[in-house]
């Protein structure tokens, strides 16, 4: 007898553009009962893509793990997009995000839940089991409501409309929080507090990330390179690629091959590629065209 639709695994999608992040949702989710993961994608047109394939194969996605902030089509465009154009049943949505509290707001308002980065196993668990139960609650094939469109798109306008406020009022006040001047590392029974001038570069290990200083040493921390690109001062370190994130004094010089592949070579001789995705980024750090 063919399982009822109650019963089937819900069918996950986990969207990130940090592989790190992707690889910690994936394990997390390969433990947990009632689900199965369905797909992983690197970005936001990916995932529409693989939503659509879904539909098609009258195997429909039922959660989707949500990064917002994604280079070229991120979290909102994709949220515009099943909105304005759904392929079929909408899922559940649960946001993955470092976002400030405005959208924080917005998330406790109208989203099924939103994990902050960095989260807990816990807190993954408590967000699991509020989009399994919203997702239950709906029968399946009737997840497609109007109260999940109109939080979606009341998500859109209200975190639009508070970071529009915000830059446009001078009396509102800045509630970013401050950039790290130090890195707490825990070593062995202690905890030592790197100062952040002493970094030279910091590499995407996994579910670590390793940070190299200037004196040479390299230590093992437990964080996800775009938490710490967000943390650390922009006008000090700039992402050059998906796994790196350099000091920019410590940068020398920027060789150029004939493919138009840039090299980053630092003050100790260590050379990181420069990925087209962030020539961007460091373009407008200098302040000029490379």
């Amino acid at each position: 007898m063919a399982a009822s639709p109650s019963q089937r695994p819900l069918r996950a999608l986990i969207v990130d553009d940090e592989q790190p992040a992707r690889q910690r949702l994936r394990g997390l989710l390969r433990t947990a009962d009632g689900v199965d993961v369905a797909g992983v994608c690197a970005g936001g047109q990916d995932a529409l893509d693989a939503l659509d394939r879904a539909y098609d194969s009258e195997r429909p996605i039922n959660l989707v793990f949500l990064d917002v902030q994604m280079p070229e089509v991120d979290g909102f465009d994709v949220l515009d997009a099943l909105h304005d154009d759904p392929p079929g049943p909408l899922p559940v949505v649960v946001f993955v995000t470092a976002y400030d509290r405005y959208a924080l707001q917005a998330f406790d308002a109208h989203a099924v839940d939103y994990l902050l980065k960095p989260y807990s196993d816990e807190r993954f668990e408590v967000a699991l089991a509020r989009a399994k139960q919203f997702a239950r609650s709906t029968s399946g094939a009737d997840i497609e409501t109007q109260d999940v469109v109109d939080r979606m798109r009341a998500l859109l306008d209200e975190v639009g409309t508070a970071g529009a406020s915000a830059a446009d009022d001078p009396s509102e006040p800045d509630h970013a929080p401050p950039y790290l001047d130090r890195i707490a590392l825990k070593e062995r029974g202690r905890v030592r507090l790197l100062p952040t001038e002493e970094i030279r570069w910091i590499g995407a290990a996994d579910v670590y990330v390793e940070i190299h200083t200037r004196s040479g040493e390299t230590h093992l921390h437990r964080a996800l390179l775009g938490e710490l690109e967000d943390r650390l001062d922009p006008q000090r370190f700039v992402r050059i690629h998906r796994s790196h994130l350099v000091r920019i004094d410590a940068v020398e010089e920027l060789l150029h091959d004939s493919h138009g592949t840039y090299t980053a070579v630092l003050d100790d001789g260590t050379m990181l590629k420069l990925s087209r995705t962030y020539r961007e980024r460091v373009q407008e750090r200098l302040g000029q065209s490379l």
